[in-house]
């Protein structure tokens, strides 16, 4: 999944892409360096970051999924608003990505409705403030279980099973050390049956571990796919497609 992010404000490529033309030409690269989904972001969800209001949000993201739609790309949108939610769908987007696992109110209506695919993330707070002070006594049982919940909520507002991806949300109101304890134990989350996805592309954890910058992390952010796909992802999330392309074929290669 290769992302195109509409802000002004993320961590790693905020400003970059933000007018359409720009969103356009990256999601082009991005679909023929071999992406199979395009993930379109209108807010900044990187630590500290603010929230943004609905109609700006609208107004960075509709344009650009219309646009990838009419091209035939298959287009996840990154919200959590049930209003860009439900626009996004009638844009013809196919997955909802929410760092908020569909809590918002209204989120899990708008979806069902829609009939789209939705990758529910664990988050613990929220943005601005997520990284202060994580605290768990478990975090990977304590992620799980909160994934299984958001399961069973959506399942039970009618979202089929099929259409269920879950992502632990690695940087997302977790210390280091819980990052790391989560990528170990990947395989306990899939073992909830639905695909996993991982972002991890170019975020602090990886930074800390190798003491590259953000933008000099390609190394370390294909070395943490390739991870990521050996303990059971399905899904990875990523800003460098050509580079993780590549090496997930040497790795399919050796090992069926």
């Amino acid at each position: 999944m290769g992302i195109v992010n509409v802000t002004p404000d993320s961590f790693s490529d905020g400003g970059l892409f933000d007018s359409f033309d720009q969103a356009l030409q990256h999601a082009t690269q991005l679909i023929e360096q071999g992406a199979d989904w395009l993930d379109v972001g209108g807010e900044s969800t990187r630590p500290g970051s603010m929230p943004v209001d609905v109609q700006e949000e609208l107004r960075r993201v509709i344009p650009v999924v219309e646009a990838l739609v009419e091209m035939k790309w298959p287009v996840s949108v990154d919200t959590s608003k049930p209003e860009v939610m439900r626009a996004a769908i009638r844009a013809g987007a196919t997955m909802i990505n929410d760092v908020n696992a569909l809590r918002a109110p209204g989120a899990l209506e708008a979806v069902a409705a829609g009939g789209a695919a939705a990758c529910l993330m664990h988050m613990q707070g929220e943005p601005r403030s997520m990284q202060l002070n994580p605290e768990y006594h478990d975090v990977v049982s304590q992620v799980r279980e909160f994934l299984s919940q958001r399961l069973h909520a959506a399942l039970e507002s009618g979202i089929s099973h099929e259409q269920l991806i879950i992502d632990p949300g690695f940087g997302f109101g977790k210390t280091q050390t819980q990052n790391i304890q989560m990528l170990r134990q990947l395989g306990r989350f899939c073992d909830l049956g639905v695909p996993v996805m991982v972002g991890m592309s170019r975020k602090s954890m990886l930074g800390k571990i190798t003491g590259a910058e953000v933008n000099d992390r390609l190394h370390a952010s294909v070395a943490a796919a390739l991870m990521a796909i050996g303990k059971g992802a399905r899904i990875v999330r990523v800003h460098d497609v050509k580079a993780t392309k590549e090496a997930l074929a040497v790795y399919n290669a050796v090992n069926g």
